[in-house]
């Protein structure tokens, strides 16, 4: 028998009821977490969503500026979101808590089990990476990235899909530290842009910027001319997010 026709026989296959059956309950525990999600969520508004590493130490200046920025937004009347955990995300619900508008904490169950941080007016916990960022999206009226490796080039790279894709509303996506991210940005000029991959009015999409109150400060100028609620159309987009 030919290598490649042992594997055509239907009668080797194992069979998958079980997996069929639990991969079908699967969409109940799937459907609770956006339920829930949107629950709590839908009154936090306006809120920003931070992001950034969970391995920088308390004493780190990524931790402090990430704090204070936080509190600088929470003072400004934003409800902050951050992932919940240690971190840059942990200072971002310090520095909200701090304030005067909610910390808002969207935990992960990871296999290597993520500390949920003490900082959280509002604390969720998702088994699934996509329905949480869902809700980093669903209600942000922007993005600020901090120094971060995978898990914040994800959200990041989601973000700017998303708005590049008209599937989600246009608002501030800002990264903060320009020595870090600057040879990122390099790529996508020099690269991406360069070949064609992106339009070079996508590096418009994003600023980078340095300062809590520059952060703060370039928010309100996105909105100056617009209220920060999403517009009717703004709304249907967001229906189908």
């Amino acid at each position: 028998m030919k290598q490649r026709d042992k594997f055509s026989h239907r009668e080797r296959l194992p069979n998958n009821d079980s997996i069929m059956t639990r991969e079908s309950w699967k969409i109940f525990q799937i459907m609770a977490e956006f339920v829930e999600g949107l629950e709590r969520l839908a009154q936090i508004k306006p809120s920003v969503s931070m992001f950034g590493s969970a391995r920088t130490p308390p004493d780190h200046p990524w931790y402090k500026l990430a704090e204070e920025i936080a509190y600088a937004l929470s003072q400004a009347g934003f409800s902050v979101v951050s992932g919940g955990g240690l971190g840059i995300m942990e200072a971002a619900n310090r520095g909200a808590f701090a304030g005067k508008s909610p910390s808002i904490g969207l935990n992960i169950q990871l296999p290597e089990e993520q500390s949920d941080n003490s900082y959280q007016d509002i604390s969720l916990h998702f088994r699934h990476f996509f329905s949480r960022k869902v809700m980093f999206v669903k209600y942000a009226s922007a993005y600020v990235v901090l120094p971060g490796g995978f898990g914040t080039l994800d959200e990041l790279s989601e973000i700017l899909t998303l708005v590049q894709t008209g599937k989600t509303r246009r608002i501030p996506i800002i990264l903060v530290h320009t020595p870090y991210w600057e040879g990122l940005i390099a790529w996508f000029r020099d690269t991406l842009a360069a070949q064609g991959t992106i339009d070079p009015g996508d590096l418009a999409l994003f600023k980078v910027l340095d300062e809590p109150k520059a952060v703060v400060d370039a928010i309100f100028d996105f909105y100056e001319n617009r209220g920060l609620e999403p517009s009717d159309a703004e709304q249907e987009i967001l229906l189908d997010l």
